[in-house]
């Protein structure tokens, strides 16, 4: 879905050859995009600097993003108290009274806490003032992230109502993806990375879940036994908080809200390493494009 947008985008701005570009370069680009660890990560670097602050004004150069960015934050937003900022799926959600700032990093997003003073680069596009003197800068090259105000609740907004449940929470379990799964024929990869069924599970971390419990990413979501759900369930939760306690996966556009780098890349097992040998049985790592994004598997290990 998020990739149809993408290419909707490119169609509102007339240019057709930059949607067929976006549609020819997912398998590539798809690895670029952050994913709930980085997200998780960037919230937890903001938080301490954010919440209790309040905001001095807006600053907003390019209004274009995926969506254009709401008008009158600045009206909107002036002396009111952040009272939380918190993740649900992919969107960083700075709560106040009245209202919450939706901010989605999209491909290539990054959110870092600066003194206001800081000099402006290029594609630093919006700026959250705050009454410290230092701002929530918000950089996007690609333009694919989004800023949104939304003055009811979030959680049953256009942008989130439709989400399934957290990774990471108790609900969240094999019962859960086995009932979800009955009848359907997709592969268990796909199913497990559709934010209708589950949030947050991204290519990587996705490929790098199945290769942990076993099960091939190309097999029918249908046939899977319940027992294969739970162990799969585990490791998705495994190695969500593995890459969050890491600070993310390193990739080409992500860094921490810091600057630095995260560490989990160095953990992948299967991910973006076809050809190399299993570190479990030494055959070697498969690559397969499944739904338009590479994914990565042992055919030895995973059934």
């Amino acid at each position: 879905m998020y990739w149809a947008q993408i290419v909707a985008f490119y169609v509102r701005q007339g240019d057709a050859s930059g949607a067929t570009i976006a549609v020819s370069l997912i398998p590539t680009i798809d690895r670029l995009m952050p994913e709930l660890p980085e997200v998780e990560t960037t919230v937890n670097g903001i938080r301490p600097f954010a919440e209790g602050r309040s905001v001095a004004g807006v600053i907003v150069r390019q209004r274009q993003l995926r969506w254009p960015v709401s008008r009158g934050l600045s009206q909107k937003l002036s002396g009111k108290v952040i009272q939380s900022v918190r993740r649900r799926a992919k969107y960083i959600m700075f709560e106040f009274e009245r209202g919450t700032l939706l901010i989605h990093l999209g491909m290539s997003g990054r959110l870092r806490v600066v003194p206001s003073t800081t000099p402006i680069e290029k594609h630093d596009h919006v700026d959250l003032l705050l009454d410290d003197g230092h701002c929530v800068r918000f950089k996007d090259p690609r333009r694919f992230g989004s800023v949104t105000w939304v003055s009811g609740d979030p959680l049953v907004s256009q942008y989130l109502y439709h989400l399934g449940p957290e990774p990471l929470v108790d609900d969240f379990d094999g019962q859960y993806l086995y009932t979800k799964a009955r009848g359907r024929r997709t592969a268990v990869k796909n199913f497990i990375m559709d934010g209708r069924i589950v949030v947050g599970v991204g290519n990587i971390y996705a490929s790098e879940a199945l290769f942990r419990s076993g099960i091939r990413p190309t097999r029918a979501a249908g046939r899977i036994a319940l027992e294969r759900y739970s162990l799969l369930v585990i490791a998705i939760q495994s190695v969500l908080g593995e890459a969050i306690a890491a600070g993310g996966t390193t990739l080409r556009d992500y860094s921490r809200v810091t600057g630095e780098p995260g560490y989990f890349e160095q953990a992948l097992k299967v991910y973006a390493r076809q050809g190399q040998p299993c570190e479990v049985c030494g055959d070697l790592i498969n690559r397969k494009v499944i739904g338009q994004r590479a994914s990565y598997y042992c055919p030895s290990c995973q059934h």
